[in-house]
């Protein structure tokens, strides 16, 4: 059975948001005093300067969460066309996309907030597609 002959979209959605969140994951826990560091600047001036740390890590958490579960989504996909684990890692997606949303939002980042438009649309199309 080819994976790409019965669910094409979703598992190349699936693959999008895997590199996108296991890669920013991995960024994060290798270069986390850059990351920490650049991040600390970025909301120096919001009301979450105080509390970048615990948001942070929490990020790092969803981020490497959600593309465990996308990659075992995808094998399962592939085994036994099951799509819960695959559901839940595009779900915990959307909602780390979010709250990254409302952090640049409160740093008054707004081109950044933009940017984040189009990979919560792109994650939404896979949600609405494994759903149906």
């Amino acid at each position: 059975m080819n994976i790409f002959s019965n669910h094409p979209a979703e598992v190349l959605i699936l693959l999008f948001l895997i590199v996108t969140f296991l890669q920013s994951g991995i960024d994060k826990l290798f270069d986390w005093k850059g990351n920490l560091s650049f991040i600390k600047s970025h909301f120096k001036n919001s009301p979450l300067k105080n509390s970048v740390p615990l948001l942070l890590g929490i990020i790092l958490i969803m981020e490497i969460l959600a593309s465990l579960l996308m990659i075992i989504g995808v094998y399962q996909l592939y085994t036994s066309e099951l799509k819960e684990m695959a559901i839940l890692g595009i779900i915990i997606s959307a909602l780390s996309l979010i709250f990254l949303l409302v952090g640049q939002r409160l740093a008054k980042d707004y081109a950044g907030a933009m940017t984040l438009a189009v990979y919560f649309i792109i994650t939404i199309i896979g949600l609405i597609l494994l759903t149906n």
